[in-house]
């Protein structure tokens, strides 16, 4: 039976603020928590104005304290902005006071503009080149296997406990998955992104696995946008604020939240913009409990999972909500 986590990014829905968009996330992981969703991933993105968190541990923290079923992590954590060590740490004690429940899964895109990488990364030099050092550094640190001739040999990462959180390397690209395959890690591809050649990414990444102290098999996951609803009408009405969203982001537009069904139905749509909203259709999910299940259930196959992670970046809350459940009910996943 397929599985389905969510990723949630924390969208200020046109007319609410940033409070109503963590007061949604933190009522939306309650109820995934009961209809028998596998994970709940938050992202991490800087300096925006149509997110409202950009620190996942922190809203990890929070989430796992008002769960008690599903795992919690990060989707994920933007390595290249940090020190390993101090990622250890966070994770760490994340997963001693929720054990067996915390995921880690990293990433090297910015999250953000050059303006916000600059200070996050103000005082210090620091390079995506480094990311596969600080992979095998979050390793050592995680198993208290750092070797005697590391840089920081003898160093502990606290709290000492015997449960590791779970880790993932995300991508949208097949180098991630290249590494993710030389690691022994697992891997999530961000289909929700519009990003092409996730499947072929995937396969290779099977491909060339290579066991390690993560994992002797590998594992892959896809991140996928989806839209439910009990007719097809509507599904597609609700998946227009996201289409509008990622539209508007494509072309460089600031904005500040995500729009409303009314506001996508009415946008001034030029003959451009609907073809690329035509072409961004085939990797979005569209549609009723049994069209989403099967087009699912294809993509699963697609990637060679048996999980996915879906992204409802619907405005109303209460359709979004009722989209998860009706896709819970499909897959019988309570």
């Amino acid at each position: 039976m397929l599985k389905l986590g969510i990723l949630d990014q924390s969208h200020i829905p046109e007319g609410g603020t940033a409070y109503d968009a963590l007061s949604n996330t933190t009522d939306l992981a309650r109820e995934a928590d009961q209809l028998g969703y596998s994970r709940y991933w938050v992202s991490e993105h800087h300096a925006s104005k149509t997110l409202a968190h950009s620190s996942p541990e922190v809203l990890i923290a929070h989430l796992a304290a008002h769960t008690s079923r599903m795992r919690v992590g990060s989707g994920g954590i933007m390595l290249p902005h940090y020190s390993a060590y101090k990622v250890a740490e966070n994770f760490r004690l994340l997963e001693a006071l929720h054990p067996g429940r915390i995921d880690l899964g990293i990433g090297r895109a910015p999250g953000g503009l050059p303006l916000a990488t600059r200070a996050l990364q103000e005082g210090k030099y620091q390079s995506v080149e480094q990311y596969p050092q600080q992979i095998l550094d979050l390793i050592d640190y995680f198993h208290d296997s750092v070797p005697d001739n590391h840089r920081f040999a003898g160093l502990h990462a606290s709290p000492m406990i015997p449960t590791i959180p779970e880790m993932w390397l995300l991508g949208s690209s097949g180098e991630s998955a290249r590494l993710a395959a030389m690691m022994g890690a697992s891997y999530a591809f961000a289909q929700f992104f519009g990003t092409p050649g996730g499947v072929e990414a995937t396969a290779r990444y099977h491909e060339q696995f290579q066991p390690s102290i993560l994992g002797d098999k590998p594992r892959s996951m896809a991140a996928v946008t989806v839209a439910c609803a009990e007719t097809e009408e509507e599904a597609e009405q609700l998946a227009s604020s996201a289409s509008l969203y990622f539209l508007l982001l494509m072309q460089g537009k600031e904005m500040s939240s995500l729009p409303s069904v009314k506001t996508a139905m009415s946008y001034p749509y030029t003959e451009f913009d609907r073809e690329r909203l035509r072409q961004s259709a085939a990797w979005r999910v569209v549609g009723t409990p049994e069209q989403c299940r099967e087009q699912l259930l294809r993509l699963a196959e697609q990637y060679r999972t048996n999980e996915l992670l879906v992204v409802s970046s619907i405005h109303d809350f209460d359709k979004r909500v009722q989209s998860y459940r009706l896709l819970a009910k499909a897959f019988n996943l309570a």
